[in-house]
């Protein structure tokens, strides 16, 4: 049997390093976990918490184009908050979920997954 604590320790980190600033530990946390944990709601965890940051990457993309076309301009101001509030509000969910039942995958919903 696995251990709880230390799969909720790790689950969080792999959700709440979208929240670090660095590159390296935004997207290197979760790989490092993935590839060295042997449990497999952490590896769970850590696949679909890169999912999601891949997935901000392309959307911050698609907005950063339209940022910059004249035309788009209007369609990325009035899909900047929907980004934003999809951007802080899922992680802070799969925290609190993966907090309270660590036995379980937190599903991000609205990606696509790619890993």
């Amino acid at each position: 049997m696995y251990d709880s604590d230390k799969r909720k320790l790790l689950s969080a980190l792999c959700h709440g390093s979208i929240f670090a600033g660095s590159l390296l530990i935004f997207i290197g946390l979760p790989i490092a976990i993935l590839l060295v944990s042997d449990d497999p709601v952490v590896k769970d965890n850590a696949k679909e918490s890169l999912n999601f940051h891949l997935n901000v990457w392309v959307y911050e993309a698609i907005l950063g184009i339209l940022w910059i076309s004249i035309i788009g301009i209007p369609i990325a101001a009035i899909l900047a908050i929907p980004f934003f509030l999809f951007h802080w509000i899922f992680p802070i969910l799969a925290l609190i979920k993966i907090l309270a039942n660590p036995e379980t995958t937190y599903r991000y919903p609205f990606i696509f997954r790619i890993v």
